[in-house]
């Protein structure tokens, strides 16, 4: 028994020495660009840590099995693994919003651009520090104003018209201290007079909205 573990150790070394120098300048610049993008970018924002898992396991997986792919010089080696890439897209959860699934596309994509690219480490940072750049400038209101929505239970049913819209928006602006300029009802229960909202709001200081977090369900 104690040979066999020598034996695979060996083995697994010896199989790990050749592994060019590239695979590993590429591995870590890719590493680097999620960590920016998710640690920096996401969690900032969002301050969710729940799919960091899911985030780095897929960009890892595409970022080896794409590397491992096109060393093979089969086509049908490239279609399967564009294949691989696209049909993982259709992954979902309840939890997973239109914005998470942009995120996890792009550390997708960034895993298969990091196997793929024929240039050095050098232009690999460049187009991965282009994809972190563009995404930092759209998240960050610098090019347009960012839009975050909440889901609230409310109370005052008689607002939910048509009719009486601007009423009810001013009413969640009182009561949440959000700027919030629309809302779309989800669910109404006529038995316990209340309604499911979703509130459309953009984003005014980070301070303000974890204090607003605390309290907007307590409240409406």
């Amino acid at each position: 028994m104690i040979f066999l573990q020598e034996l695979a150790t060996a083995d697994t070394f010896e199989w790990f020495n050749k592994l060019p120098e590239k695979f590993f300048v590429r591995l870590l610049v890719d590493l680097l660009t999620v960590t920016v993008l998710t640690r920096l970018i996401y969690y900032r924002i969002y301050r969710r840590t729940d799919l960091f898992l899911t985030f780095f396991g897929f960009n890892l997986v595409i970022f080896l099995i794409t590397y491992l792919l096109n060393k093979v010089q089969m086509s049908m080696g490239a279609a399967f693994g564009l294949f691989a890439v696209f049909s993982m897209l259709r992954y979902r959860t309840e939890g997973l919003s239109a914005k998470d699934m942009t995120y996890l596309f792009i550390v997708i994509s960034l895993g298969l651009i990091s196997a793929i690219i024929k240039g050095s480490w050098d232009e690999l940072g460049l187009v991965n520090g282009i994809i972190v750049l563009s995404v930092w400038l759209l998240e960050g209101n610098w090019l347009i104003k960012r839009e975050l929505t909440k889901n609230v239970q409310y109370d005052k049913i008689e607002l939910i018209v048509p009719e009486k819209r601007a009423e009810l928006i001013t009413d969640l602006r009182a009561r949440t201290g959000l700027d919030i300029h629309r809302v779309e009802i989800q669910t109404m229960d006529f038995l316990r007079d209340s309604a499911l909202i979703m509130i459309f709001y953009y984003q005014t200081s980070t301070k303000n909205e974890k204090k607003v977090e605390k309290t907007v369900l307590e409240n409406v």
